[in-house]
């Protein structure tokens, strides 16, 4: 397992594409509380939350949850 921490990468993605906690919960339908909450590490964000984060980042969840170390997923378009 990875030394990531799901609140630390939340803020370091967030902060890497320039967006305040006021943006990032806009974009999710959430309180600038709430994004707050999860980057202090005092709430956790649901699995549907999670996703979306996921995706609006453009990052897996096991990147999120710091279970993988690269951002980016690559995928094998052969096997498909």
């Amino acid at each position: 397992m990875l030394n990531y921490r799901l609140c630390e990468q939340i803020q370091m993605l967030r902060k890497a594409r320039k967006m305040s906690q006021v943006e990032l919960g806009k974009r999710l339908g959430v309180t600038k509380s709430c994004i707050c909450n999860w980057e202090s590490d005092n709430a956790q964000p649901s699995v549907e939350m999670l996703v979306r984060l996921a995706t609006l980042f453009s990052v897996s969840t096991d990147y999120l949850l710091g279970v993988e170390k690269d951002e980016a997923v690559l995928i094998d378009v052969t096997e498909i």
